[in-house]
């Protein structure tokens, strides 16, 4: 199987981020939709894409697509797919997923159910069994129907890859890897510039920050289903992936990227996390609060999420919290800075409009990505043996 379909899942609203990331692995893209890019691909796309993009949520090899507005048609096309192109005798095969938008089919259990029952037959059909053992490797399923047109395609990935191995322990409404990845993506921030988090939490943006500093591939010290799929991907693709991504690494490099956060209990929680992605001697945490908030250095980076006060409890808190935000931004000569937040008042409270404002679902959650942009710094002058070029 040389070329094949990949369907990369993402954040509503990150799409183009993520597209930018596959092109720079050398794909080609096929189609962007609302929450999902798919691409062309080879085996090695499949180990490459689990292994190097920040942005996407997994990586689906795509088996069809098709119209069904009954079950009946579900089950029927379902069939014709080539599931033995696919699927061993001995391998574990369920639908994981079903999702339905604007779609006359919208029963995920019965959707599930029946498509089972299709893959089942199908594969009886071909393997000349009446019973699977499904003793082997594992085939989860991840099925979309958008007005009417059903999507069918392998989970490769397994756990979700915004579970990149070093966050076990979290502080109170973490912000999810990908996420803060593609955030972090949608800004100018380049490593030798300064990146501050003053809500920093477990230190997730901090710590995906030093990774791209770093090189650090995200998806390098974790597994994905599809490492078994032996029948489909050789052994030796997963370890090239891995060595390819050991040799870019650069972590001897000096940054001034920092995390701040009121909680001391929460900042160790950041330095172990940081520890564990190998990145914690390009990160310093620290306990302070948001009204000591300041840097001598000019045109640096705040990338943060701040508490949202999804509690009705906690909402009365906001106001004081943004304000307090919004001074110490003021007070920092030349800087940006970034916030995600569902808290509608967040632009009325931390004193300015938001040059740019974009909506991101952080899950079924609306939020905002402000962004408030400071100058360019000046442009450094070229040396002598650069002018020569």
């Amino acid at each position: 199987m040389s070329r094949m379909e990949l369907i990369a899942p993402c954040h509503f609203g990150l799409e183009a981020v993520l597209k930018r990331e596959i092109l720079d692995l050398g794909y080609e893209i096929l189609e962007v939709e609302d929450g999902r890019v798919t691409f062309l691909g080879d085996a090695e796309a499949v180990c490459r894409a689990n292994v190097f993009l920040r942005t996407a949520e997994r990586i689906l090899l795509k088996v069809g697509s098709f119209r069904a507005v009954t079950f009946e048609e579900l089950f029927e096309k379902t069939r014709a797919l080539p599931w033995e192109a696919y699927i061993p005798k001995n391998g574990k095969f369920w639908v994981a997923k079903a999702s339905s938008v604007k779609s006359r089919l919208f029963s995920p259990s019965d959707i599930q159910s029946i498509m089972k029952k299709a893959m089942v037959r199908r594969l009886q059909e071909k393997y000349h069994l009446e019973w699977f053992p499904e003793d082997g490797a594992q085939y989860p399923l991840r099925v979309f129907l958008m007005k009417d047109q059903v999507t069918v395609g392998i989970d490769t990935s397994g756990m979700s890859l915004h579970k990149r191995g070093y966050r076990e322990i979290s502080g109170k409404a973490p912000i999810t890897e990908t996420l803060a990845a593609a955030l972090i993506l949608l800004t100018p921030w380049k490593r030798d510039r300064i990146l501050v988090d003053p809500f920093c939490g477990s230190g997730t943006f901090p710590i995906e920050a030093a990774m791209m500093a770093a090189h650090i591939a995200p998806g390098m010290n974790r597994s994905f289903t599809a490492e078994n799929w032996t029948e489909l991907i050789p052994k030796k693709l997963w370890y090239d992936a891995v060595n390819e991504a050991g040799d870019l690494i650069d972590d001897q490099i000096e940054t001034d990227i920092q995390g701040y956060d009121v909680d001391e209990d929460v900042i160790r929680i950041a330095r172990r996390n940081a520890r564990e992605a190998g990145v914690e001697h390009l990160i310093h945490f620290q306990r302070r609060d948001v009204r000591d908030l300041h840097h001598p250095k000019k045109y640096g980076f705040l990338i943060t999420n701040p508490p949202y006060g999804e509690r009705l409890e906690d909402k009365k808190d906001l106001p004081e919290l943004y304000r307090a935000f919004g001074e110490a931004y003021r007070r920092l000569d030349s800087w940006s800075a970034y916030m995600i937040t569902s808290y509608e008042d967040a632009e009325k409270y931390f004193g300015r409009k938001a040059d740019k404002n974009r909506k991101i679902y952080n899950g079924m959650l609306k939020t905002y990505f402000y962004q408030f942009q400071g100058p360019k710094p000046p442009r450094r002058p070229k040396s002598p043996e650069q002018g020569l070029e």
